[in-house]
Order: C-alpha cells, then sequence, then structure tokens
C-alpha cells in the first residue's frame, strides 16, 4: 500500500540554488577539463541503477514514518554538503579544509554557546559514538583512569568504550521514569573512591528521558568525580521553551559540565556522520597532543586535527552544519526552537490519546519527543505478540512504528499486572522526530487505532 499524502522528494528551487552556488564556487576554481570526467550514458546508467537499489527503504521523511529516530537533513544542509563535495575538503588539517575547518570552528562555537558554555574546546565528530569516546578517554587523562558510571538506560556505548579505554564501568539503576535513580547513585558513590565520570543522558534513546544533571552535579562536584553529559539524541531540545520543570533545570545545568556530547544529525537536520564533542575547558587539549613532522605547517592557527582523536573528516559535514545554523539560528524563540517544541507538542498529543484508549497503557508521560506504550492484555507474552500485529498492521497502512523490550519494574500498574511469563515486555515506541508530525497525529492516530483492531480480530479468528 501507498500513501495518499506523498512528499515530492527534490524541493522546488533546489537545484537552481545549487547551480548558482556551484557557479559562485566555481569563480574560485580552476579546474582543467581532463580532471572533470563527463556524465555519460554509461555514468547516468550507474547513477539510475543507485537509485532503483534505493527505493528498498522505508519513508523516513514522510510524517508517517514515526519508528526509529531517523531525521531528514534540512534541504540546506543537503545542498551545502553536495556544493562542499566539489571540493571535499578535509578537515583534519588546514592543509585539506581551509575554509571549511573555519566554518567548523564557527559552528561548534554557536553549540557551544546554546549550552551556555563561555570558554570551549570541541569539534565535530562522525558521530555521538566518537564524541563519547573522547569525552570517557579525557576522563580517563584526567581521573587516572577511574570508574566511569551510567544509567541503565544510557546508550550502550558507554559500558563498550569504557571497556576499550581499559576502564572499569558501572550501570546505576534507573528510577520509574527511565533517569538515573538518584538515590542508587548517591549509594554508589558512598560505597567506593574509584568513580571518576557519571554519565548523564539528556534524552534517553528508549524513551527520551532526561537525567537529573542538576542533582548529579550536586553529588559529585563536592567528590571532585566529573561529569559528561550525553545529550547526542536530546541535546538541541534545550532551546525549547515548553520543556517540563525537571527538563528545564536539567538543561540549564548542562553549562556546569564537563563535557557534553551532541549529534547534529539527529535533531540538527544534518546528515550522517555529524557529531560533536564539547569541552568547557580548553586546558584538556594538552591530552591530544602528538607528533606529525609533515601536517600542521600551512598556519600557525589550530588546526581541528590536533584537537581531534580521528583523522581524516569530511568538511563537507561542517559546512552543511554553518550553513544550516546560518539560515536557522540556535536561539530560543526562534524558527529551529519553535520546530523542536512542534515535536514535543506532537509526542504529548499522541500520548494522550494513547492513554485514552482502553487497549493502550503509555508507559510514562513524554519528556521530550519519544513516546512508548503497551498493549493490555492478559500476559507479558500476549501483548507481546499483540504488539508485534500491531507493528505489522501498521506498516501495511504506511505507519511505520518501532518496538522496544521495557524490563517489569519499568512498567506502570495497567502493564505490570499482567501475567508475567516472560522476562520483558515487548511495547510500541514512537520517536515524533519531524515538526511535521504535530499535524499529523489525527492521521497516526487513525490507522494506529485500525491496525490495533485488524490485530484483535486476526488473533480472535
Amino acid at each position: 500500500m501507498t500513501t495518499d499524502n506523498r512528499f515530492e522528494l527534490q524541493e522546488p528551487g533546489a537545484i537552481a540554488a545549487l547551480d548558482a552556488a556551484v557557479d559562485r564556487l566555481g569563480d574560485s576554481l580552476s579546474l582543467p577539463a581532463s580532471t572533470r570526467p563527463a556524465i555519460d550514458d554509461a555514468a547516468r546508467d550507474a547513477l539510475l541503477a543507485a537509485a532503483e537499489r534505493l527505493q528498498d527503504n522505508y519513508p523516513y521523511a514522510h510524517p508517517l514514518y514515526a519508528g526509529q529516530m531517523l531525521k531528514p537533513p534540512h534541504p540546506v544542509a543537503r545542498l551545502a554538503y553536495q556544493l562542499a563535495q566539489y571540493v571535499n575538503p578535509n578537515n583534519h588539517a588546514l592543509d585539506g579544509g581551509r575554509a571549511s575547518s573555519a566554518m567548523e570552528k564557527e559552528a561548534v562555537a554557536e553549540i557551544a554557546a546554546m549550552f551556555g558554555f563561555e570558554t570551549h574546546l570541541g569539534h565535530l565528530t562522525s558521530g555521538g559514538t566518537v564524541a563519547n569516546l573522547e569525552a570517557l578517554w579525557v576522563s580517563r587523562e584526567e581521573t587516572g583512569g577511574r570508574r566511569v558510571v551510567a544509567s541503565a538506560e544510557s546508550h550502550y556505548t558507554h559500558s563498550r568504550l569504557s571497556a576499550v579505554l581499559g576502564v572499569p564501568f558501572t550501570a546505576c539503576p534507573t528510577d520509574h521514569t527511565g533517569r538515573m535513580s538518584l538515590d542508587a547513585l548517591e549509594a554508589l558513590l558512598d560505597s567506593t573512591d574509584d568513580i571518576g565520570t557519571v554519565v548523564a543522558t539528556a534524552g534517553t534513546t528508549s524513551a527520551g528521558s532526561v537525567d537529573r544533571v542538576d542533582a548529579i552535579l550536586a553529588l559529585c562536584r563536592p567528590r571532585d568525580i566529573r561529569v559528561h553529559v550525553d545529550a547526542a539524541y536530546g541535546g538541541y531540545f534545550t532551546l525549547a521553551s515548553t520543556l517540563g520543570d525537571d527538563a528545564r533545570r536539567a538543561y540549564d545545568a548542562i553549562a556546569h559540565a564537563d563535557s557534553v556530547a551532541i549529534d547534529p544529525h539527529k535533531h540538527g537536520l544534518q546528515p550522517y556522520g555529524c557529531g560533536c564533542i564539547l569541552f568547557p575547558d580548553p586546558a584538556v587539549g594538552r591530552h591530544y597532543q602528538h607528533d606529525s613532522p609533515y601536517t600542521y605547517f600551512s598556519s600557525d592557527d589550530l588546526h581541528l586535527g590536533e584537537i581531534s582523536l580521528e583523522c581524516s573528516r569530511a568538511g563537507a559535514a561542517a559546512v552543511a552544519l554553518w550553513t544550516t545554523q546560518r539560515l536557522l539560528p540556535l536561539e530560543r524563540g526562534r524558527t529551529f526552537a519553535g520546530m523542536l517544541e512542534q515535536c514535543i507538542a506532537a509526542a504529548r498529543d499522541l500520548a494522550a490519546r494513547v492513554e485514552a484508549d482502553e487497549g493502550f497503557t503509555l508507559l510514562q508521560a513524554p519528556e521530550l519527543d519519544i513516546i512508548v506504550w503497551g498493549v493490555n492484555s492478559s500476559s507479558f507474552s500476549e501483548s507481546s505478540r499483540l504488539a508485534q500485529a500491531i507493528f505489522d498492521e501498521a506498516a501495511q497502512r504506511d505507519l511505520h512504528l518501532a518496538l522496544i523490550d521495557v524490563a517489569p519494574e519499568r512498567l506502570p500498574a495497567g502493564l505490570s499486572a499482567m501475567t508475567a511469563d516472560r522476562d520483558t515486555l515487548t511495547c510500541l515506541r514512537s520517536c515524533l522526530m519531524k515538526a511535521e508530525h504535530r499535524d499529523w497525529i489525527d492521521d497516526i492516530t487513525a490507522r494506529l487505532t485500525v491496525s490495533r483492531d485488524a490485530a484483535v480480530a486476526r488473533d480472535a479468528a
């Protein structure tokens, strides 16, 4: 089945805008004809073959895709990335990306200002995994390799990265909201003196829960323990004016953390891969010092490769980010912040409708733009089977959701009362990452209801 509400793939005016930008860029480039191979019939056929293969995808850009955390890049980001490919800069050193390195520093400084950092050291990465790796690596160097603690619902890479770094790792239990339990954290901190870093998550990838960064800092600072904030998913929501009080306090406290990771390729409207790591103390740059006898001679200015674990990095990612932030400044009350507020509103709207449906039970009220809900039934196994069936039925109606296995201790009364005949309960999950989702909640709800009814009827038959 195909949806009746299809988006045009190419925005009006996109090709003309790119052509004009390429013409302006071309004024600075003098390329011999021999370096520009023609796009002949063979090349055209290869492109068409690629287009054929790429049809095997979900419709990620459409509002009826409300499943995993996949958000289409803004058209200007996509066009700026393509424009930069005519140069193909490498932001490891100024030799390979002079203009794009300057654009990266400017764009990263704007992200640092968004978090309230008065000073900073930072750069773009290929994604949140590398950004978090750099944060934990600096923490290891600063703390002598003491233990890392993150919540049980933090991203799985923290335990894996700690293992890569040879640092002990402990998962701290969460409370009923999926946030790190402050009581459990305090007990951990009181029980040992080998903890060097606590990771607070600003927007878990499971349910969008926001750890109490302010309270975690209050526990860690007197003990001289570093606090890293993994805001890879939820960092941009600091610009939203519609956060709840707890989340607002948590985001405001990020300014006092030791490091923060954020992914512009999630809510920052960027193509993959574009992550970012920030440290408010530029002195940690000493840990990056290394010798490269042939690299850093084109300028006395800071080369980004001198403060990065990665070497070659796509300068095009910096160009796309800089261009997007020029169009959509990272300021509260402006267009970009409003887009994030629309995502929050969409999640709250859908959550209210799920909560009002006797066939479903909401896991928790959404703090950001992710909601999780279970199917009311007699047992975990029956509920989980129905969730899978609804997921399948919804896909047949062009509504694409996601699934998540939830531990019993995280379930509200309406779900935990079922017979626990398996270890976890499979629930439905939805990431409402697009501002357009706000206008599609009626359609999403209608398709969800029909899919639920179809799944139940098929089960009864």
